[in-house]
């Protein structure tokens, strides 16, 4: 029996910024009820579709979406959460639903809420499937995840635990058997963060894409996003034709239910700082210029349209170079 943590940890993440809090706290004892109960998306596949808002003590960390595949032989988790204690619920729920071995655990980046309970599936027998990139910047950013959380809930190094690092690295396309269910990991390049993997479920007919996707909350440019890529990357979904994608934050959806939050948006602020960089615009001109009313009615639109603008303009900049 698994016996589950107290809470007394909030994941406080600043979006705006690049260093992205992240931490696997020590699990103690007793129930500590982050996440609700999984809902069936399809056949095969259960996922936790997350609040909007971000992390804060009333959410516990939980905003995200996460999904985990049921085959005949086996259980893979995509993306396994902020914390060892969402980590250990993900794992009371899945055993609710199925006892066989969870044998893979995959990060579809490396978000802090897509990879930092990784040892608790690693502990649980998972293999733990990483891009190669993905990899690298969880290894080059960890002290800094570190410093960010130890500072933002006044923590000592001793209660900040890094997981190690994933211990299945793959750089190209991959397809692994849960007993006569394949699930295919495709690499989409630089999007959100230098590195997206997506899980196709072909026989659901389901793509879970992380953060590649976004729907009712403003999707976040980070110093590492790469805005073209991104771009041609929802491009490339519809090769995919009438699936349902799990998206990183918000419902499951059709690609056209995307296309507002997530692309309209791309192409605003990458017709803009194109424009920018080309007329020579500095870099606040560029920021006060750029109309971004038509989002505002999505959540986080006041905590990130401002960071979102710099970072844009930024990147175009140095590819202007």
């Amino acid at each position: 029996m698994i016996m589950k943590p107290k809470i007394n940890l909030i994941l406080s993440i600043t979006c705006t910024l690049y260093f992205i809090v992240a931490f696997v706290s020590v699990p103690t004892a007793n129930a500590s009820n982050i996440l609700p109960p999984p809902t069936k998306i399809s056949q095969h596949v259960y996922a936790w579709i997350g609040p909007l808002e971000g992390p804060n003590e009333k959410n516990q960390g939980f905003r995200m979406n996460m999904a985990f595949v049921v085959g005949q032989n086996a259980v893979a988790v995509i993306d396994t959460g902020y914390t060892a204690e969402m980590a250990m619920e993900m794992i009371t729920h899945i055993r609710r639903y199925t006892k066989l071995p969870i044998k893979y655990a995959i990060n579809t980046n490396s978000q802090p809420h897509r990879y930092m309970g990784n040892d608790v599936f690693r502990h649980n027998g998972a293999e733990i499937i990483a891009h190669a990139n993905s990899a690298n910047r969880m290894q080059e950013m960890g002290n800094l995840f570190s410093r960010a959380i130890e500072n933002s809930l006044k923590k000592t190094p001793s209660d900040v635990k890094l997981p190690k690092q994933p211990n299945h690295i793959i750089s190209s396309d991959m397809t692994f058997d849960l007993g006569g269910l394949p699930i295919e990991v495709q690499y989409m390049g630089a999007a959100h963060t230098p590195a997206q993997l997506i899980v196709k479920v072909p026989q659901d007919k389901l793509i879970v894409t992380g953060d590649l996707l976004y729907s009712g909350r403003l999707l976040a440019i980070l110093r590492d996003s790469n805005i073209e890529n991104w771009l041609l990357s929802f491009e490339k979904l519809k090769q995919f034709g009438d699936v349902l994608f799990i998206p990183g934050h918000g419902q499951p959806g059709k690609l056209d239910d995307f296309e507002m939050p997530t692309k309209s948006y791309l192409v605003l602020i990458d017709k803009h700082m194109r424009s920018a960089i080309e007329s020579m615009t500095d870099l606040q001109d560029a920021i006060n210029t750029l109309d971004q009313d038509a989002f505002k009615h999505l959540v986080n639109f006041e905590h990130l349209s401002g960071s979102n603008a710099s970072w844009a303009y930024l990147f175009y900049e140095n590819n202007s170079m």
